[in-house]
């Protein structure tokens, strides 16, 4: 499938730059999965919206302060007129954590960062050293706490927000709180799923007084989420992994709605590729269950043409043109479809993006539409 077969034209100003007042005040596109419908709506009507016997999936994981802002302290073998002339500004972005202390990363200025440079954060408290050098610019590099504090504390004192680059602006305090789930408990995460932001705990107890059941997984969004495609194909690009973890309860509380005939409906793209790929993985052992609880890594690539075997029903934000969330959605809906739903969106004067407006996508059947 050719790249810009996944293309749109959005005017820069619908791309949010701050969240409402309220979480639950954005709005929802609603769309029939089967006729193509569309209606506009408010995401506090979600609860009134849903049948009242769906399975809810939330992504629980926790955004950390992925940001940090560092400087080059050289390589510790080299003369010192050499690590003097490397020292300079560095921005780290962490990207996947790949053992206690050690990250991958992306560098900005990467080009010159070499392996064995050290780089120093804050008053030299936390100290990193590059482990080696990887493609599309990533870096290995391990942390080290030079005081009392551990690696995690420092990131959240001198890490920040880490705000996607269309969101034209630094970081606040306010995004401390906003750019998080209000259901967040495992951190890891270096980009939120975003479209839980939309639920406050008054909305998820609506929900629940509605009969709608809720369970959890985690999902640590990473370098695979907004990875830019490379190449002019869907087919040339290589998804890069995301770690993820499915409890047993969830796991059967999936089993038990599927087998009662009662609609999955996954809140966020990241939750979807948790739960396609524990059931590929499940296909492909011949275990008995739907979904395969415990932790992995998602390398599935959604495509036009894939095969959902679980979810039945996606709440999802909408997406950059040319990626692979937007290649997710069209997988679930149909490209022509999602792309009408789109232009919709951009002349109804809908926000875009992280902290934009949302889309429920589902087949109505006997649900309320």
């Amino acid at each position: 499938m050719r790249l810009d077969e996944l293309d749109y034209v959005l005017p820069r100003e619908q791309i949010a730059q701050r969240p409402l007042v309220r979480r639950e005040a954005s709005r929802l596109l609603l769309q029939d999965r089967s006729s193509g419908k569309l209606e506009d709506r408010l995401f506090a009507e979600l609860p009134s919206l849903l049948r009242g016997d769906e399975l809810l999936v939330l992504n629980n994981a926790r955004v950390i302060p992925a940001r940090l802002f560092g400087r080059r302290a050289g390589v510790p073998s080299e003369p010192p007129w050499r690590s003097e002339r490397l020292t300079g500004k560095v921005e780290i972005f962490l990207t996947h954590e790949l053992d206690s202390g050690t990250w991958e990363v992306l560098v900005r200025p990467g080009r010159k960062i070499q392996v064995g440079e050290r780089i120093l954060f804050g008053e030299g408290e936390l100290e990193a050293e590059v482990l080696s050098r990887g493609e599309l610019g990533l870096r290995t590099l391990h942390f080290i706490a030079r005081d009392q504090n551990n690696i995690s504390q420092h990131f959240e004192r001198l890490g920040h927000v880490p705000l996607p680059p269309y969101i034209e602006r630094p970081d606040e305090a306010s995004d401390r709180e906003r750019y998080q789930t209000v259901f967040a408990k495992r951190p890891g995460a270096v980009a939120a799923p975003t479209a839980g932001l939309h639920f406050s705990t008054e909305i998820l107890n609506s929900i629940r007084a509605r009969g709608v059941e809720i369970c959890e997984l985690t999902l640590h969004v990473g370098l695979g989420t907004f990875q830019p495609i490379h190449g002019e194909t869907l087919e040339s690009h290589v998804m890069h992994s995301e770690s993820y973890e499915i409890p047993v309860e969830t796991a059967e509380r999936i089993q038990a709605a599927h087998h009662a005939g009662r609609p999955i409906l996954a809140i966020g793209t990241t939750v979807v590729r948790a739960l396609e790929d524990a059931a590929w993985r499940a296909a492909a052992s011949g275990a008995a269950h739907l979904v395969l609880p415990g932790k992995a890594e998602a390398r599935l690539f959604i495509v036009p043409g894939f095969r959902f075997r679980v979810v039945e029903g996606l709440l999802t934000n909408f997406h950059l043109p040319r990626s692979t969330l937007l290649a997710l959605v069209c997988a679930f809906a149909g490209r022509e479809q999602v792309l009408a739903a789109y232009q919709h969106a951009v002349n109804a004067g809908y926000r875009f993006y992280s902290y934009g407006d949302c889309s429920l996508v589902r087949s109505c059947g006997r649900e309320v539409c």
